[in-house]
Formats: structure tokens, C-alpha cells, sequence
């Protein structure tokens, strides 16, 4: 009996001596993992509808956060005489005005531009199966023109400043999106090359979220064959995970046949 209660309190150490940070971000990971994947077998309208939410929500919050730092500079604007006041002179107050908007004007503006090119993307990508440039720029171009109109940015004629400032976004856009594809797009093709099927084998076993630690203890695919539970233990993956891709090593005819010539 004192035996048993020893073991009990022995199993129970590794629970008490885990660290509660580490445990609240791996549940908040998980449950994220899990409803992009709940999200992506969900009709276009309903993903883009939710992503468009969620990130206006998020947006709204900036831009909230935002306006109240730099305070209500749009209040301490004089406001002009309408009749003396040509329509160019009259836009360019208005721009001052959308600008330099107190909290709910900017949580308004971030909302419809992080909203809609949130929205916008998730439709492309479903639509074209992939991100790229013209996805990018697509969204750009929607998000730009719609805080035009919300926003009253631009002179009198509101389509003509709606697109301007779609193309202003656009352009912008794309240019950061070659800029960046530019400097990341070596790392990442190396990436897949000695990760591909690592990460093959952790998405069948539904451990996805330990690709990062299989990347940083440099266990490549070339490693699969020869994992152990000291080598797992070694980059941080819990008992469960390790029995599993163990045991899944082990099946494997692929790398039974490597493991022969080793």
C-alpha cells in the first residue's frame, strides 16, 4: 500500500513541476491547430465571413488603442465655413478629419482594412488553391478602396478616390510581398527539403505542433530511421508523443529497409 502511494506521488511530479505558462500555451496552440482545421472544412463563405469578423475584431482593437494614445487631434481642428470653401480645400480637411480620427474613427478604419483583406485572402487562396502576389495585391487593392469609402479619404469624387487608393494599396502591397519573397525564398525551400517528411509523419499522428521542436534539434528526415527516446526526450517531446512516432518509426517498411543497411 505505501509502495502504491509512492508511485502515485512519483507520477504525479512531472504535472506539479510543469511550468503553467508553458502549459496554458500549448492548450491555446492546440485549440488554435484545431479550429483552422475545423475552419478549412467549412464553406468559402463561411471561412471568409469568420476570418473577416475575427480579423475586423482584431483591427478595431488597434486601431482603438491607437486612436486613444495619440488622443482626438480631429477635435482641436478648426471647423472651416462651408461656403467659403473651394471642394479641393474641403477634401483635404475631410483627409485631416479620417486621419486624425479619435478612437472609434480609427478602430473603424483598421476594421475595414484589416477586415476586408483578411476576407478578400481567404477567398483567393480557396479560389486559386495558393497565396501569391496577385492574391496579395487583389486584397491590397479591396482593402484600400473600401477605407476610402468608409473613411472619406481622398477628394469629392469617392469612386475615382476609391480606386486610386485600391491601386495606391495594391502596389504597396505587392511590392512588400516580392520584397519578402525575395529574402525568404532560399530558408524556406531548404526547409522543406530536409523536413518533408517529418512533417508528413507528425500530420498523419496528429503532432503537428512538434515540427518546430524536430527543427531545432536538426532531426532531418535523414534521422528518422535512427530516432530513439533519448533523441526525442533530447528536443523536448513529451512521453506520449515520443511512444507514438516511435512506434510509427518502427512500422514503417520504408525505414525498416533503411535500418537493415545501417
Amino acid at each position: 500500500m505505501e509502495q502504491g502511494n509512492r508511485g502515485t506521488m512519483v507520477s504525479m511530479l512531472p504535472q506539479q513541476n510543469q511550468n503553467p505558462l508553458q502549459q496554458l500555451q500549448a492548450r491555446v496552440k492546440h485549440l488554435e491547430t484545431g479550429f483552422r482545421s475545423w475552419l478549412t472544412k467549412q464553406s468559402v463563405a463561411v471561412e471568409a465571413a469568420i476570418v473577416t469578423v475575427a480579423s475586423g475584431a482584431q483591427g478595431a482593437a488597434i486601431g482603438g488603442i491607437m486612436g486613444t494614445l495619440t488622443g482626438d487631434i480631429s477635435s482641436a481642428l478648426p471647423t472651416p465655413p462651408q461656403a467659403g470653401l473651394n471642394p479641393q480645400a474641403m477634401a483635404s480637411f475631410k483627409q485631416a478629419q479620417a486621419l486624425a480620427g479619435g478612437p472609434l474613427v480609427q478602430a473603424r478604419n483598421f476594421a475595414v482594412m484589416t477586415g476586408a483583406n483578411a476576407g478578400i485572402s481567404c477567398v483567393m487562396r480557396r479560389l486559386r488553391g495558393k497565396d501569391d502576389v496577385q492574391s496579395s495585391m487583389v486584397a491590397a487593392f479591396g482593402s484600400g478602396a473600401l477605407f476610402s469609402l468608409v473613411s472619406g479619404f481622398g477628394g469629392p469624387n469617392q469612386v475615382q478616390n476609391a480606386l486610386t487608393s485600391g491601386i495606391f494599396f495594391a502596389a504597396v502591397q505587392g511590392g512588400l510581398f516580392k520584397l519578402g519573397q525575395r529574402f525568404s525564398k532560399v530558408p524556406s525551400v531548404d526547409k522543406d527539403l530536409y523536413y518533408s517528411k517529418t512533417r508528413s509523419m507528425l500530420s498523419n499522428l496528429g503532432l503537428d505542433r512538434y515540427e518546430a521542436n524536430f527543427k531545432r534539434g536538426l532531426l532531418t528526415d535523414y534521422t528518422l530511421p535512427l530516432l530513439n527516446d533519448s533523441a526525442l526526450r533530447e528536443v523536448k517531446i513529451p512521453p506520449g508523443p515520443r511512444l507514438l512516432i516511435l512506434d510509427h518509426i518502427q512500422r514503417d517498411p520504408e525505414f525498416k529497409e533503411k535500418r537493415k543497411y545501417k
